[in-house]
């Protein structure tokens, strides 16, 4: 038997309705007639008491008997089994795991901590108990062995100062990283039969030892991309300008002139304190 067999036992209301006649009845036959053979209907209706069985909704029960595999109880309700059957219960509803968060390497060798919020859930019975030793131990172990290997495969961030220029990265690909983190964990635990829900980052952070270098270095590339974007207007500004004074002949400017007006605009354009007027008396040369 190597997979997961669906059966329905007895109902466990007749049983009840035998057991309760054959133990009381077993009793009064004692206390009226004051023979022992009615001990034998007692010890039997005791026997009969082990092989009740309860199934609550999202829950399972795998039989077996002797080491053999008879079966998964998937269907809630009150049952009677052999009284031999080994009953190991199997719970059917979705679970939260969140995982420690780990230590590891980036794609770019960065130290990160990064860990998972999972919702999982058993699928088949059969694998679940008899291919796994502990199938709630095996969800955590793979868990972190798949995070671990996601992170190593993405870069946490993208900075074009070092040549990497990657689509996907941890911080901002939230959807693609979880996707993908998602099949990997799935592909791990399909030998357990257990069925991944979702599967998302739950923290994410560079390492205490770099946080602070990386915390600069994002703020000079933000600065950089800033003072790039100003520059860009700015000259677009002055050579508007320079045409306008030129095409309505407001003024006429010279290369000297000309240049003189492109660098005061620039300062005043690209500075990061206002500019402070300066009152010219005489020319402009002087």
């Amino acid at each position: 038997m190597k997979e997961e067999k669906i059966i329905i036992p007895t109902n466990g209301y007749l049983m009840l309705l035998l057991f309760v006649v054959l133990l009381f009845g077993s009793i009064a036959t004692i206390f009226i007639t004051e023979t022992g053979w009615a001990i034998i209907g007692i010890i039997v209706s005791l026997f009969i008491a082990v092989g009740f069985l309860m199934v609550q909704p999202n829950g399972s029960r795998v039989l077996l008997l002797f080491g053999k595999y008879v079966g998964t109880v998937k269907k809630n309700g009150f049952y009677w089994v052999n009284p031999f059957y080994t009953k190991k219960k199997i719970s059917l509803r979705a679970s939260n795991f969140d995982s420690e968060r780990l230590k590891v390497n980036d794609k770019l060798g960065n130290p990160i901590m990064i860990s998972t919020i999972l919702v999982w859930r058993v699928q088949n019975t059969y694998k679940a108990a008899f291919d796994v030793d502990n199938y709630e131990n095996f969800v955590r172990v793979q868990t972190d062995a798949a995070v671990r290997k996601l992170a190593s495969m993405y870069p946490y961030d993208n900075f074009a100062d070092e040549g990497v220029d990657e689509d996907i990265t941890l911080r901002s690909s939230v959807n693609e990283v979880s996707n993908a983190l998602e099949k990997e964990i799935d592909e791990r635990l399909s030998i357990a039969g257990i069925e991944v829900l979702e599967a998302r980052i739950g923290y994410l952070a560079y390492a205490q030892e770099i946080a602070n270098a990386m915390l600069k270095r994002q703020q000079a590339t933000a600065i950089v991309a800033a003072r790039h974007k100003i520059v860009e207007g700015a000259v677009s500004m002055v050579e508007m300008a320079i045409d306008q004074l030129s095409k309505k002949q407001v003024v006429d400017l010279d290369d000297e002139r000309k240049a003189a007006m492109v660098s005061n605009l620039m300062v005043v354009l690209c500075g990061d304190k206002d500019a402070s007027p300066v009152l010219n008396a005489g020319t402009l040369n002087h």
